[in-house]
């Protein structure tokens, strides 16, 4: 049950980004083109066609790819020590 809420929530967020993407696109207040990487990104782990264009993207802009390894990177940190503090915490709080 978990895995699944887990799933959905992922695919909701990925989708987000990449549609805010495409209204950033037209919009110049937002990072278009940012938000569809992260969208990519994140749905990467679930969609193979998400995996293989990021994999196109990393191997046209390497410069992309090294920013995203750090990204990657921050981010496995960050929820690590985010899963850490809850861990600590006792049961009902």
């Amino acid at each position: 049950m978990r895995a699944a809420i887990k799933r959905i929530v992922l695919l909701v967020v990925g989708w987000g980004f990449i549609l805010l993407g495409i209204v950033g696109l037209f919009l110049p207040v937002l990072q278009g083109i940012l938000f569809i990487l992260i969208g990519l990104i994140i749905l990467s782990s679930e969609y193979v066609w998400a995996h293989h264009l990021l994999e196109r993207v990393k191997a046209r802009f390497p410069g992309v790819a090294r920013k995203s390894h750090e990204a990657t990177a921050r981010a496995k940190a960050w929820l690590e020590r985010l899963r850490g503090r809850s861990s600590k915490q006792p049961p009902g709080e």
